[in-house]
């Protein structure tokens, strides 16, 4: 039962960071979010929910840090 709270908390996430106002901010929480599924990927012993995550959460991240071009 613990993988399924772990399921709900990462969708929550993942719909939260749709009210986030600065781009930067929404890639964070989807990382956050996708790093939530990992784990319960984990749980499962489900590796293509893993490994799609992990490499989701890394994408956000990096995406998210990313410097900007000015306009």
């Amino acid at each position: 039962m613990a993988h399924d709270i772990i399921g709900w908390l990462a969708t929550a996430v993942f719909i939260a960071s749709y009210f986030a106002k600065d781009s930067a901010k929404l890639r964070l929480i989807q990382g956050g979010a996708a790093s939530l599924w990992a784990v319960y990927g984990i749980l499962l012993h489900a590796t293509p929910i893993i490994v799609a995550n992990i490499l989701v959460a890394g994408v956000a991240v990096v995406s998210a840090r990313r410097p900007r071009p000015g306009p």
